[in-house]
């Protein structure tokens, strides 16, 4: 494992009462033992597949890596359709390893076909996407893994009729794959009806879970990222995650701090890199700790309306905007920060008369700038006693993203354990497909119609 986790900011040895006592974490070694042994017990079972995903073959990952060649060899823009954790993952790993204007720079220099990750139906987006990119030599993921994603399927809809206008239909199932669920809802059906390569993804992954799957490996493969070392990285931090010991295992312990600060009234949890190439990473973040802790029940069916809401944050840009409501605005935050001690790229600032202004700055590197900011906004949070801890990267490289990625999945099941809900359900989100649903006109949803035209606005409540 090369990440490094400095939890010092969290304990009341630093912050003094809203820190958390040594002994609160000596004292609940049931918890932890009941926790462990809940994620680990499952670990590639059930919808704790997502475990197993670092675990293919070299044979699969050349065969993955032979396929995307030949698309990169071919494609002008290669373009993602899929929404929440069919985009966020794939996004968050591009703007990590890409170029941070990879589309922008001369085709001699990219080495891979400019890449569009479209995770909104807003029409206008999608008039701006057919604006940039030629529909000849433009080649489409298509990603759901239920199959039945009305976003995604309204976006295929709509650019494989115009892919068959512009380039024949013959072809165009050739600028077309997709990933999904092999044999079940109607992507599938159509896959195997045109003839389109399918991918496919485990019964068990969930789509939050299923960046290190097909869901991801495919377009990053694509785009020429290097894959083996990326499910190398994962697999270091699942064994990290595999250690009994809270003292050792990095997503047990942070877990176990985030429901203990919950418990303490701390219900935001803010994730906040100092890093460009890691701002998505927040995206990733913020849906996997939403979506897996928000839940009205328990698994004793128990009413607890429990989670952490999760904020996004950039360093150093939002400095000079959220962190003074961080510092000084209610105890009811933990901040974690994503340092880099390493970045792809050193630039100095110069030390001549080049303009008679920010002597102190002359000489340094933004890289010590940019250390030096992260560093003191620990400092100022920790002083005004407010929690918080580091993840440091050695550098941003296909292994660490690989092990960050895998250790938020971890870190969310413990979380999930210790607070006794069912971590991969996603009831709110579900009724709100079904309401959508009935309100496109789908055969089946009837009675959810009728649901929804029998509630009446008060129209003393609406101003117009």
């Amino acid at each position: 494992m090369k990440l490094k986790f400095d939890y010092n900011n969290m304990m009341e040895s630093s912050i003094g009462e809203h820190g958390i006592k040594q002994s609160d974490i000596d004292n609940a070694g049931n918890a932890h033992a009941a926790a462990f042994a809940e994620v680990i017990n499952n670990s590639g079972k059930g919808w704790q597949e997502w475990a197993d995903t670092p675990m293919i073959s070299d044979a699969e990952i050349n065969e993955l890596n032979e396929f995307g060649k030949n698309i990169r060899e071919k494609a002008s823009s290669f373009v993602v359709l899929g929404i929440g954790g069919s985009a966020l993952g794939p996004i968050c790993v591009f703007n990590a390893l890409l170029h941070l204007h990879h589309n922008e720079l001369p085709a001699a220099m990219r080495k891979a076909p400019k890449i569009y990750v479209e995770d909104n139906i807003d029409p206008e987006r999608m008039a701006s996407l057919l604006d940039v990119i030629d529909l000849k030599t433009a080649y489409f993921n298509v990603i759901t893994k239920s199959g039945e994603t009305s976003e995604t399927l309204s976006q295929f809809i709509i650019l494989y009729n115009l892919l068959k206008k512009a380039v024949g239909e013959k072809a165009a199932k050739e600028h077309i794959f997709v990933t999904t669920t092999i044999g079940k809802g109607a992507l599938y059906a159509v896959a195997q009806k045109e003839g389109f390569k399918i991918f496919g993804i485990p019964g068990g992954v969930g789509g939050r879970f299923s960046v290190l799957s097909n869901v991801g490996l495919v377009p990053f493969a694509v785009m020429g990222i290097d894959i083996k070392s990326m499910l190398d990285g994962a697999k270091a931090m699942r064994a990290a995650c595999e250690r009994a010991d809270i003292k050792t295992n990095p997503a047990l312990m942070t877990a176990f701090l985030q429901v203990r600060s919950m418990q303490d009234g701390k219900n935001i949890s803010v994730i906040m890199p100092y890093a460009d190439g890691l701002k998505t990473m927040a995206d990733f973040y913020c849906q996997i700790w939403a979506e897996s802790l928000g839940k009205a029940v328990d698994k004793a069916g128990k009413t607890v309306n429990c989670g952490q809401t999760p904020a996004k944050s950039l360093g150093v840009t939002d400095q000079h905007s959220q962190v003074q409501l961080y510092t000084e605005g209610p105890f009811d935050k933990v901040v974690t920060f994503i340092g880099v001690e390493n970045f792809g790229a050193t630039i100095g600032i110069p030390a001549d008369e080049t303009a008679d202004i920010g002597d102190f700055l002359k000489g340094h590197t933004m890289n010590e700038l940019i250390t030096a900011e992260r560093k003191s906004t620990e400092f100022a949070l920790t002083k005004a006693k407010r929690s918080n801890f580091t993840i440091m990267m050695p550098e941003v490289t296909a292994e660490t993203v690989g092990e960050l990625l895998m250790y938020f999945m971890y870190e969310t099941a413990f979380a999930g354990a210790y607070l006794g809900i069912d971590t991969f359900n996603q009831p709110g989100v579900e009724e709100g497909k079904k309401a959508t649903f009935a309100m496109i006109g789908r055969a089946g949803y009837e009675q959810k119609l009728r649901e929804l035209n029998s509630i009446e606005k008060n129209v003393a409540y609406i101003i117009k």
